[in-house]
């Protein structure tokens, strides 16, 4: 579900792309990006025979005359290139209205281009918008002028949105008829007269392939063309382009290769004439290519981030975005192939981020959720192997823990529920703290009850000593709370911890609406079973047979009873009696002394009296012979032991918690007050029973 649903994001993510390609919302940064891949490639040699007469600044001053010049002294440059015998000439000026200085200046102009003969003059198209009419007109040459010209064609070109000049049009239509563009023109004749040239497009216009800023092709003044200042060979059989490049006479475009204005309009033209007579114009990849890679590209970003994490995600999607960068670059380099990569590019991007953030999310959401029940370092793995991965259900060996407050109810009852819920949360996040610290898993809080797992989600070959050495330090720290607790509302809390080893059917389980990290089976009812048995025995942990043998030698254990003596408890699929265990603190060992005395015991509740003798005695408790084969363990019994060397009798309540035939131990549950001096008295003079 997560993977379709983060696929479904990358799509989203590529449709998104796709709307802003189909709006034109990207075209700016295509533009933009074309421009970088022509300064990446570089400038290159011109191969197409092209001249630039320029009027410039320098023929301001060398001529000393205003702008316009006289048409008579273009009709004298002609005349100098005239005898140069170029291929062609093409005017970049335009001559619709009369001269100022007479119709005879306009005289001189048509009759020079009529003796050179291979003049190509240029016109411009106005529109002409009115409200529901639009007009395209031409303003060509006066006919004085255009009579003997070779061929007259519209000028104008036409910048991109960013205002940026990268297109020429081929073609003009002018009310019915379509004419050839001037550059088209010059392509056209230039191929009539013998210049080898590809075939003319059959588009409209074309996408011009620059060869470089101003003057990379050759500029001759216009003031030493007319002094005849110019040898014949610098024009013959080139095309010469007559043209403005004073910034004054603002026929400047901005271009890849030219930004802030600074390509004069003739040079633009040479190159369009380069780039028509060589074949080389920039083929753009459809639109739809684009559109169709982003989607994908989109589409891969999220399906990085689902298979590798987040990082390794980045590296693999700017592998990606180098792995487009290259190939935009070369096939633009040695292919003349314009790659729109911008909108693929953003689609990888957004494909990236979107699913990025929306891993991130559940992370954090699967993190929250995941906090009550792991420890952070836990947590940190099941999130570093992709969350759920861990988690999938299956049978396994792991030791469980169950943990409860004795006496919770009685306790409740004394309390205002705002002060129960206060000292539960109290008491619950300390042993969490305890479970986490321990590599423990809190599987779920039943009222005031924890339950552990321990080797899960992963391997812990020390998992029943963890769950025990949690068990010890939830003494310690209930103790301490118990302390706080009983200084602010006369509250004492104690605890129980049952413990057991086994296997059990664990992970996410529930229902389809809701599931839970958890464990089933006898060895979890086993848990908390042993648990319960605590408050029965007074011990504060048990353990069973099973998880002593993962832990023997590690811990102070006492075998305590055969569960199935004490109640009938059995476990599932074992024919055995199981063995269990008290489990006390390291420093909880108390000195027993033998003691040689007659004890009198009575079983509480009952009638009669036995004569036992004692064997040893410590603060605890002490061990006897001769009982009764009817007093099972768990018996709770009174005693009174006098006689040998006691300076007074003994007496004390007790359960027996272990037989081995006519022998037991008895652990006090209550100690007479007058007889603990007595017991401590006896332990500080004897000796350490052999």
């Amino acid at each position: 579900m997560t993977a379709a649903r983060t696929l479904i994001e990358g799509l989203g993510a590529g449709l998104i792309t796709a709307a802003l390609i189909l709006g034109s919302a990207l075209e700016t940064l295509e533009l933009g990006t074309l421009n970088r891949l022509f300064e990446v490639r570089g400038v290159r040699r011109p191969a197409a025979p092209i001249v630039i007469v320029t009027i410039d600044e320098d023929s301001f001053d060398e001529l000393n005359l205003p702008w316009p010049f006289p048409r008579a002294l273009h009709a004298e440059l002609l005349d100098v290139l005239s005898a140069a015998r170029p291929l062609l000439v093409g005017f970049d000026l335009l001559f619709p209205e009369p001269s100022a200085r007479g119709p005879a200046d306009d005289a001189a102009l048509g009759a020079a281009v009529a003796r050179t003969g291979n003049v190509v003059l240029g016109a411009a198209t106005t529109v002409v918008a009115e409200p529901g009419y639009t007009k395209l007109d031409l303003n060509p040459p006066l006919p004085v002028i255009r009579r003997g010209a070779a061929a007259i064609a519209p000028l104008n070109l036409f910048v991109d949105p960013d205002g940026s000049l990268r297109r020429s049009p081929l073609r003009h239509r002018v009310g019915d008829e379509v004419l050839l563009g001037f550059d088209a023109q010059l392509h056209r004749l230039a191929a009539a007269a013998g210049l080898p040239a590809a075939p003319l497009p059959a588009a409209g216009e074309i996408l011009i392939n620059f060869r470089g800023g101003p003057r990379t092709f050759p500029w001759v003044p216009y003031h030493r063309v007319v002094r005849r200042e110019v040898p014949d060979e610098v024009f013959r059989g080139k095309i010469v382009l007559v043209g403005p490049t004073s910034e004054v006479l603002q026929d400047i475009f901005s271009t890849p290769f030219a930004r802030a204005r600074a390509m004069p309009g003739v040079e633009t033209h040479a190159n369009v004439l380069e780039t028509l007579l060589r074949g080389i114009a920039l083929r753009e990849v459809p639109w739809w290519v684009s559109l169709i890679g982003a989607t994908m590209a989109a589409t891969l970003g999220a399906w990085l981030v689902m298979r590798l994490r987040a990082f390794r995600a980045l590296l693999a999607t700017v592998l990606v975005w180098a792995t487009l960068a290259a190939w935009t670059i070369v096939a633009f380099a040695l292919w003349d192939v314009w790659l729109r990569s911008v909108g693929i590019t953003l689609g990888l991007v957004l494909g990236y981020g979107s699913a990025v953030v929306e891993s991130f999310i559940r992370e954090q959401r699967e993190r929250r959720r995941l906090s009550q029940f792991f420890s952070p370092a836990v947590l940190r793995e099941i999130v570093r192997q992709r969350g759920d991965a861990p988690l999938g259900s299956g049978r396994r060996v792991l030791t469980v823990l169950f943990s409860d407050i004795r006496g919770f109810t009685s306790i409740a009852e004394r309390l205002e529920p705002e002060q129960v819920v206060e000292m539960l949360r109290d008491y619950l996040t300390e042993m969490t703290e305890v479970v986490f610290k321990h590599r423990g898993t809190v599987d779920k809080y039943i009222g005031d009850c924890i339950m552990a797992l321990y080797n899960v989600p992963f391997e812990d070959p020390d998992h029943a000593a963890n769950a025990i050495r949690t068990g010890l330090e939830l003494q310690v720290r209930t103790r301490e709370l118990s302390a706080r607790w009983e200084a602010k509302l006369g509250v004492t809390i104690r605890n129980g911890v049952g413990i057991n080893t086994g296997e059990a059917v664990v992970g996410a389980m529930g229902s389809r609406q809701r599931l839970e990290y958890t464990a089933i089976g006898d060895t979890v009812n086993l848990a908390f079973r042993l648990e319960g048995l605590t408050k029965e025995y007074r011990v504060p942990i048990l353990i069973s047979e099973s998880t002593y043998a993962e832990v023997r030698g590690q811990f102070l254990a006492r075998e305590l009873l055969d569960v199935t003596e004490l109640g009938g408890v059995t476990v599932r699929g074992k024919s055995q009696p199981v063995k269990i265990y008290s489990v006390l603190p390291a420093d909880a060992r108390k000195p027993r002394v033998a003691l040689d005395a007659a004890a009198t015991l009575s079983v509480v509740g009952a009638r009669g009296v036995y004569q036992a003798q004692t064997r040893d005695i410590s603060e605890t408790g002490m061990s006897l012979m001769g009982l009764p084969a009817e007093w099972l363990q768990g018996s709770k019994i009174q005693i009174r032991c006098e006689g040998g060397a006691l300076p007074k009798p003994i007496l004390a309540e007790g359960t027996i918690v272990w037989r081995r035939g006519d022998a037991a131990g008895v652990s006090f549950t209550a100690l007479d007050p007058d007889s603990a001096p007595t017991v401590s008295d006896y332990l500080s003079r004897g000796t350490t029973p052999s």
